[in-house]
């Protein structure tokens, strides 16, 4: 098996036990990780079209709009949940218990310019996830659709 699927079917794992954890403590352990909102985001496939769902930490929010970093922890590859919306920008994410429709975007250089000082200021591990990699970690704009 080489260190790709090594890593991926990591991931996979992680986030089956933190749904697992998160079910059986009442949505109490876990919730919050490194301080951020956790958030599951549902997006379509871009393969296979079917629907698809991973917890993410969203290190900036507000009424308006989820901000997310496709950081797959510094791997050299974006996240498989990020390349589904590229295809499939409209998709759907539970945050504080309640499910919304969302339209994600990447944000372009100067929005990314002004929020990776409060990304890093919310979780400093994205700068470290940064510096593993070659690869422009991209900032993902969720605008909450009413």
């Amino acid at each position: 098996m080489n260190t790709d699927a090594l890593k991926d079917g990591g991931a996979k794992l992680m986030n089956i036990g933190h749904r697992a954890i998160l079910t059986i403590s009442g949505k109490r352990l876990l919730a919050k990780p490194f301080g951020m909102p956790l958030v599951e985001l549902h997006t379509t496939g871009r393969k296979s079209g079917l629907p698809r769902s991973c917890f993410l930490t969203a290190p900036l929010h507000d009424a308006d709009r989820v901000v997310l970093v496709a950081s797959k922890g510094g791997d050299d590859r974006h996240p498989d949940w990020y390349r589904n919306l590229q295809a499939y920008p409209d998709a759907e994410l539970v945050i504080d218990g309640e499910r919304r429709k969302v339209h994600a975007r990447t944000a372009n250089a100067d929005e990314k310019a002004e929020l990776w000082p409060k990304i890093v200021a919310a979780y400093k591990g994205y700068a470290n996830y940064q510096k593993r990699t070659t690869r422009d970690i991209p900032v993902v704009i969720c605008d909450l659709v009413s």
